[in-house]
């Protein structure tokens, strides 16, 4: 939100509780998931980035990104938005996992929502990789597939790039935006023990079904322009606990 505020924008957040204004950024409450407060947090608004998400929390996902998607696109079109901007993830339309699918439904909802959007499909997070090997790290060993190639980005610069998304208006497309280089599955697994100084063994491992398939078809990358500009090894030198 600071990178908006930053540009110039009038921004207004939302939450599901009331905070104070900080930092230039004023909040409304809303609730994706009952409607309430939505229109009142759109009205008066000349575009929205929907960044909310609940990954991999049943029917509360569900909730969020479709129920949720809905309300916003109502209340969007009510108020007379210009332009919508819905962050997905590159690979929904090729990966076969569940949270996934439910995403590639969000966007289908954004399409057909009658409010002039923008999909942006980013791929995995720093964070979210490094969430996955430490829960992996607690157990003793860190699995990884040799196969399966990553391209982590930083939120930082996703944040960048949607306020340029954001200040050139509608696309009416899908759009991909990934971080700066590609990496094995298991070179950042020890890239990031090494990081963290930890010694767990790395178990090269073959991951099972459609999802392994794909992954290490490259469906989690992307080779669209332009990227961001944080690496997997600078994020770790930045973010040393």
């Amino acid at each position: 939100m600071q990178k908006l505020v930053e540009a110039g924008y009038d921004v207004r957040a939302t939450s599901r509780t009331a905070r104070p204004a900080s930092g230039g950024v004023r909040w409304a409450v809303a609730d994706l998931t009952t409607g309430s407060g939505v229109a009142e947090a759109v009205s008066g608004v000349d575009v929205v980035l929907h960044l909310a998400s609940a990954p991999y929390r049943g029917r509360y996902t569900r909730k969020v990104e479709l129920d949720g998607t809905s309300a916003l696109l109502e209340a969007a079109r009510e108020a007379g938005v210009r332009h919508l901007v819905y962050v997905s993830i590159v690979g929904v339309d090729r990966v076969p996992w569940g949270y996934f699918r439910t995403k590639l439904r969000a966007e289908r909802l954004v399409r057909d929502g009658r409010v002039p959007w923008t999909i942006v499909r980013a791929t995995q997070f720093h964070e979210f990789v490094e969430l996955g090997l430490r829960s992996m790290a607690k157990l003793g060993v860190v699995v990884a597939d040799p196969g399966v190639t990553m391209q982590t980005v930083d939120v930082r610069d996703v944040a960048e790039h949607l306020v340029a998304v954001a200040g050139r208006g509608p696309s009416g497309k899908v759009e991909e935006y990934g971080g700066p280089g590609v990496l094995a599955m298991d070179e950042a697994a020890r890239s990031w023990l090494r990081a963290r100084g930890l010694r767990r063994p790395v178990l090269r491992l073959r991951l099972p079904g459609g999802f392994g398939r794909a992954a290490r078809a490259g469906h989690l990358t992307t080779k669209a322009q332009p990227a961001g500009k944080i690496t997997w090894d600078a994020y770790l030198r930045r973010s040393q606990p």
